[in-house]
């Protein structure tokens, strides 16, 4: 069964919440891609809140400071409805398979709104983390929080197909 939701008029709502702009032309063209693909699965929002600016040089309290002011900035966006995994290195690892399996055990228990959400450069804030239902790592590996938006998207549109049993490149 797929975990969205056919001939229902609200269907599945996917959220990511991410902090800062989209600077880069080749990274906005790859998540519109990506937005546009998923249009056939599920109702997409991509919310963003403003980052703050790292001084060089920040102390550990600047650092945590920062992730304070755009984890509440994050926080404010979340829809209150939303059941919110947060992207973590420190998170859960699943392949894709197991990724969209998750989504479509949550969908079934009753779950249509999931929201993914991006740190910034610092990464999450506490409060940000307690927020979530499920903590997912795509690697050990660091990324930037902007390319990180557009290799959610792909896996959840991967999760799409795979539901769907519809053929897309490994």
């Amino acid at each position: 069964m797929p975990f969205f939701l056919t001939g229902d008029e609200d269907g599945m709502k996917v959220t990511v919440a991410c902090v800062g702009k989209m600077k880069e032309k080749y990274l906005r063209d790859a998540v519109q891609e990506y937005s546009k693909r998923l249009s056939r699965y599920c109702k997409l929002e991509i919310i963003e809140a403003a980052d703050e600016k790292t001084p060089d040089q920040a102390s550990a309290a600047q650092e945590e400071g920062i992730k304070e002011k755009e984890g509440q900035r994050l926080l404010r966006r979340i829809p209150p409805d939303a059941y919110v995994i947060t992207l973590e290195i420190e998170g859960d690892m699943v392949d894709s398979v197991a990724f969209s399996k998750r989504l479509e055990k949550l969908a079934i228990a009753g779950q249509s709104h999931l929201c993914f959400v991006i740190g910034g450069s610092l990464g999450l804030s506490e409060a940000v983390r307690r927020r979530a239902q499920w903590a997912l790592s795509f690697s050990k590996m660091t990324f930037p929080h902007q390319l990180m938006r557009v290799i959610v998207l792909e896996q959840i549109y991967r999760a799409f197909r795979i539901q769907m049993k519809e053929p897309y490149h490994k």
